[in-house]
């Protein structure tokens, strides 16, 4: 039997060679986990989004799976979603019944018709916590880091928008970009905690509110993520809980540009949830 039709997207980019890719599945009704989890081994993305018609105009029941494993929410796959649902259905609103819990996502026209969509997640309602030492210890084990290797400026946390990412901002953009992590250390420690990715962040000297940002993803199967948009979120309340994000505070994040797939997310804090958009562009 032939298996779900998945559509195939890049999304935080306008190159479908940079990016996070994502599979996408509009009519996942009657799929049932096991094939889910084969589809996206199958189609090898760190993530894919089966999606179900809920029972309201333009409302959708969404599951996310790994190669190995369900996550409770992804934000690049919403993205790429919203994107598709807006070719099909033509954009604004949709709403989507995840794991995590309900989230929007707003899709409009980029530039003259016919020039792609761009859509904005808003998240669960997300907070931060400050990090124990021992996660920082394990997390630094794992990672191949000494203590001098972050910015003091920044305390490690542990961050919520759907998923649980430690943060970690580190002291220079060398260590950011000298990334070479212990998989098997750093994925038992990240099962065990119930954490989905490791957001690792640098802010830019030169333009203020723009990070650069790295996410490990050994729980999902993958080395890294090229783009994370749960993580961007999360990284949100993590701004807001340290008192250097206020309500409608924006900021870009760049993430991809050591791996060679560029991705811009663009952030914008929330008193509660936090959004995060961007474009997405079919794979041919």
């Amino acid at each position: 039997m032939p298996g779900p039709e998945v559509l195939r997207y890049a999304a935080f980019t306008t190159d479908p060679s940079g990016g996070n890719p994502a599979g996408v599945v509009l009519e996942a009704g009657g799929t049932d986990d096991a094939t889910m989890l084969a589809v996206a081994a199958d189609v090898g993305y760190s993530e894919t989004a089966f999606l179900t018609p809920g029972p309201d105009h333009r409302s959708y029941a969404v599951r996310y799976f790994s190669p190995r494993v369900e996550v409770p929410f992804c934000g690049h796959a919403t993205v790429a979603a919203g994107v598709a649902l807006a070719e099909r259905e033509g954009p604004g609103r949709f709403v989507l019944e995840t794991p995590a819990g309900t989230v929007t996502i707003d899709t409009h026209e980029v530039g003259e018709a016919g020039d792609g969509f761009a859509a904005t997640l808003e998240s669960v309602p997300a907070r931060s916590r400050p990090a124990t030492e021992a996660e920082v210890a394990a997390l630094l084990d794992a990672l191949r880091w000494q203590p001098a290797d972050l910015d003091p400026a920044w305390p490690p946390h542990v961050a919520f928008a759907g998923a649980e990412h430690p943060v970690l901002v580190t002291g220079s953009r060398e260590r950011l970009a000298a990334l070479d992590y212990d998989f098997a250390t750093l994925q038992a420690l990240m099962d065990r905690e119930g954490w989905t990715t490791v957001q690792l962040a640098h802010p830019d000297p030169g333009v203020a509110g723009t990070w650069h940002v790295r996410d490990p993803f050994p729980v999902g199967g993958v080395v890294e993520d090229p783009a994370t948009g749960a993580a961007a979120a999360a990284f949100g309340a993590y701004l807001r809980e340290l008192g250097r994000g206020r309500r409608g505070d924006r900021l870009v994040l760049l993430q991809g540009e050591d791996m060679g797939r560029p991705s811009r997310l663009e952030v914008e804090v929330g008193a509660e949830r936090v959004r995060v958009g961007g474009r997405a562009v079919p794979i041919l």
